[in-house]
């Protein structure tokens, strides 16, 4: 046996702390390795279509009623509307169902208004096309023909503000590809075009559209509270990012190379102004404290992630989740009755308890919840600013519902090749949530907006005046 203090001893004391340290390093890694296997949408940011086959399934928000589908008895109907007809058919009545009285062909100022059904015809030719000609004539003196020139103004365009306007919608609006849209303008309205003329007039929507970004720009950077989200973008392959910042009736798209300050800054411009509801993503860091709303959506899966770790981070995110849903039971009932001081004295209790969780958590043996309480600390105030100021939700919903539409394009088209289709998906994106938002038609903002550039008129306005 070895004595005290022996060559032996302290080779294996050393071979033994080693061992012990690359066990607790292994540990850490399958503890890392089980937590990546672990995520899905209920305990981060992937998207429920992207869930593993083995991730929990989303409890029923409701038990399923014994009703059938469809329409219940006593429900509104949704009749179709009656539209101007191009003609009319009449049938009349020429003889009495009461008395078999002969009936005058022409209604009389005391006959009801007629029941009425409309069918619908899609006619073969939708277009209507206009040709130039510059006719020729023989001189009778010299024998020489003469050409007269079509006007410049006339052969400068080809294709009328309505029709270049439908492309940009069916590209910038529904995300169908510039093949698919030459497709559809061959087939459904017979007039030859390349994906090359498709492009140059996508262009000229997005110049006619400029001033439409710059309106919606200063009306959401002057709003005291917006939403802002960001996504992942291309330009050429490289790496960007596509921010939006919205309001509840603007919307405002910008892409930018970096998801760091520059990105915010390009959005939002120099001087931030206004609350801001975000994600805890770092670069919101720089805002003041009063000056933001964390949201409580990105919250649940956070304090979900620390329920699914188990051991002693779970009783936390069971903790968390409990004061998430007594959260949102205030809101929402908040929102039927508009009682503020009852939302303030509610909350105010929820957050001492909320206070008090953070504070055991930072003590908690695993690191990574440990950290979170530490930081969400940090962030306290931040969490509750809804609860007092008007038009600011506990949720960024907002934006990434209406961030949605280009994640959309960005899956169909994979990004863009250039600066100036990069201005295109800014433009078109900023008008179309904007006018959805307002309920407005998008076709006839586009067409008078293509309308106004081609005659140098002032654009239309995006935004209802002040």
């Amino acid at each position: 046996m070895d004595a005290p203090g022996c060559q032996g001893c302290s080779e294996r004391e050393a071979l033994i702390a080693g061992l012990l340290q690359r066990n607790e390093a292994l540990e850490a890694e399958l503890r890392d390795v089980r937590e990546r296997l672990n995520l899905n949408s209920s305990n981060s940011s992937i998207p429920p279509s992207a869930n593993p086959v083995d991730a929990p399934k989303p409890p029923p928000k409701k038990e399923r009623s014994a009703r059938k589908p469809g329409g219940q008895p006593g429900h509104s109907a949704h009749t179709r509307p009656r539209l101007p007809a191009d003609r009319i058919i009449p049938f009349v009545p020429k003889i009495c169902d009461h008395c078999q009285h002969s009936l005058p062909p022409e209604a009389g100022p005391n006959d009801p208004e007629p029941i009425w059904h409309q069918y619908y015809e899609l006619p073969t030719k939708l277009m209507h096309v206009t040709e130039y000609q510059g006719q020729a004539r023989i001189c009778p003196g010299c024998g020489e023909a003469t050409w007269a020139s079509i006007p410049a103004d006339v052969r400068s365009q080809s294709y009328d503000p309505r029709f270049t306007a439908t492309l940009s919608f069916l590209t910038g609006c529904h995300n169908v590809s510039r093949r698919g849209v030459e497709e559809v303008v061959e087939t459904l309205l017979g007039v030859p075009i390349c994906v090359g003329t498709i492009v140059n007039l996508e262009q000229e929507t997005s110049a006619a559209l400029e001033n439409a970004h710059v309106e919606a720009a200063k009306a959401v950077q002057a709003a005291p509270a917006k939403n802002v989200d960001e996504t992942g973008w291309k330009q050429g392959g490289a790496k960007c990012w596509l921010w939006t910042a919205a309001t509840a009736t603007a919307a405002l798209f910008v892409i930018c190379p970096t998801r760091g300050a520059l990105g915010l800054l390009k959005l939002l411009g120099d001087k931030l102004y206004g609350i801001i509801t975000s994600d805890r993503w770092s670069v919101y860091a720089r805002l003041a404290l009063q000056l933001r709303q964390i949201c409580w959506a990105h919250l649940k899966r956070d304090f979900q992630k620390c329920a699914d770790r188990g051991g002693a981070s779970e009783k936390i995110g069971q903790g968390g989740l409990r004061i998430v849903e007594m959260v949102f039971a205030c809101w929402h009932r908040f929102r039927e009755d508009g009682r503020r001081n009852r939302l303030r004295a509610d909350l105010g209790e929820i957050a001492l308890e909320l206070h008090a969780l953070l504070e055991a958590g930072r003590g908690c043996a695993d690191k990574k919840t440990a950290t979170f309480c530490k930081n969400l600390l940090a962030l306290e105030p931040a969490l509750w600013t809804f609860v007092f100021e008007d038009g600011v939700e506990p949720t960024n919903n907002h934006a990434e519902r209406i961030l949605r539409r280009g994640v959309l394009w960005r899956k169909m088209s994979f990004g863009c090749q250039s600066d100036n289709g990069c201005r295109f998906v800014e433009r078109m994106l900023t008008v179309s949530q904007t006018l959805r938002l307002q309920k407005r038609n998008i076709l006839d903002f586009l067409e008078q907006s293509l309308s106004a550039h081609r005659q140098n008129q002032p654009s239309p306005r995006l935004l209802p005046a002040q």
